[in-house]
């Protein structure tokens, strides 16, 4: 029987991020291990719900600073 390696991770500061449903801010990362995506749970900022994404679902934010600019 293996031994369960999940990992939750409080995020400090929140991390902005685009989502299939508007944008928000990350809290907290989820990592069930190898086989698995990390989840995402975000606080959307327009209508302040909580939900998990997994990566392929979530882009990060636009920010000059990183040269990460729309084209």
């Amino acid at each position: 029987m293996q031994a369960k390696n999940n990992m939750m991770l409080q995020l400090d500061p929140p991390i902005p991020m685009d989502t299939p449903k508007g944008s928000g801010f990350a809290y907290l990362v989820i990592d069930y291990g190898l086989d698995y995506d990390l989840c995402w749970t975000v606080f959307l900022t327009e209508t302040k719900e909580c939900w998990t994404f997994q990566n392929r679902d979530i882009r990060a934010v636009d920010n000059i600073t990183f040269k990460r600019n729309k084209s």
